[in-house]
């Protein structure tokens, strides 16, 4: 195996199929968004906070780290969770499938959400992370005000 190793980037293997010790970060994937999204669905859509990666290898765990400001109209609990391509919800944790729940212990009231997960995608395919979120009976918004939420996607050898 040969390397070549530079100041300025660091040690590269010419042979592609070199993978990096377990746990060592090999790319990392941000993304904004700040467009007030009002969710008042009983499933999960999308809030607009998303970003895609191509794995390096099919090895390779993928950390998704997604924030953002919310603001509920009720005291209604909104639900959010990270989606894998638009149709795996990744944090089935209960029986409604979240990750993170807000519920506000008054009517109008905004606040921070963020949600996180280490994902093994098994493919070195463009792969697409999206936060979803849903709610009952009420209207919640995600971005509120135009603040800029992020969505971060970190390569993780495996």
């Amino acid at each position: 195996m040969t390397m070549i190793i530079d100041g300025t980037n660091g040690l590269t293997f010419n042979n592609t199929t070199t993978q990096a010790s377990a746990g060592v970060v090999l790319q990392v994937v941000n993304a904004t968004y700040n467009t007030s999204t009002a969710i008042s669905s009983g499933t999960f859509v999308a809030t607009g906070l998303t970003a895609s990666i191509t794995p390096k290898f099919s090895t390779s765990k993928i950390l998704i780290i997604a924030s953002g400001t919310i603001y509920n109209s009720a005291t209604n609990q909104t639900d959010y969770t990270i989606y894998r391509n638009g149709t795996t919800n990744l944090c089935p944790t209960s029986g409604r499938g979240f990750a993170e729940a807000y519920s506000p212990s008054a009517s109008g009231q905004g606040g921070q959400i963020s949600v996180v997960y280490l994902d093994s995608p098994a493919t070195t395919s463009s792969t697409t992370y999206a936060l979803y979120g849903l709610t009952n009976n009420s209207i919640s918004y995600f971005a509120i005000n135009g603040s800029t939420c992020s969505i971060a996607l970190l390569e993780i050898a495996g």
